[in-house]
């Protein structure tokens, strides 16, 4: 009979942790709609789209500001390639025209763009549920300084 209650404790045990970690890592729930303009093609991604690509972690990216001290952190969310792959973009586009929900906006090159994404986590949490303000979604470039890299975006046009 010990072994039984033992055997049930360790199944409730790991019942709940998993629970723990689904909830944990669960995609926020979030009304949110960014529009891909490909030239040729407009396409419209959700936060749960974005959610759903292959996401790119990028560790330890200098956060280089304007107006504070320079951070370093680690975002994740898909790669910029794999949305413009997904949107039937040129991949020889000159440039990119990014907005932010403020109406903030950055011009790039692909230069610039190099190791891109749309990232939706900060240090391994969803920026939608740690930083509304600068978020749900946000363009991070590791070789551009943190001027460029645009939250809260709404639109991304591929220029030809």
């Amino acid at each position: 009979m010990r072994k039984y209650i033992r055997f049930l404790h360790h199944i409730l045990v790991l019942f709940v942790y998993i629970l723990i970690l689904s909830a944990c890592s669960a995609i926020p729930r979030m009304d949110w709609t960014v529009r891909v303009d490909a030239v040729s093609q407009t396409l419209e991604l959700s936060y749960a789209d974005l959610a759903e690509l292959p996401q790119t972690e990028l560790k330890d990216v200098l956060m280089q500001k304007t107006t504070s001290e320079d951070t370093n952190d680690s975002w994740s969310g898909p790669a910029l390639t794999e949305i413009m792959n997904t949107a039937g973009a040129d991949p020889n586009f000159s440039s990119i025209l990014v907005t932010g929900i403020d109406g903030y906006q950055a011009m790039l090159s692909p230069g610039e763009l190099e190791g891109a994404i749309i990232a939706l986590k900060k240090d391994g949490e969803w920026i939608a549920e740690t930083d509304m303000g600068h978020g749900p979604i946000r363009l991070v470039c590791p070789k551009t300084p943190a001027n460029k890299w645009v939250y809260s975006i709404v639109e991304i046009q591929f220029m030809p």
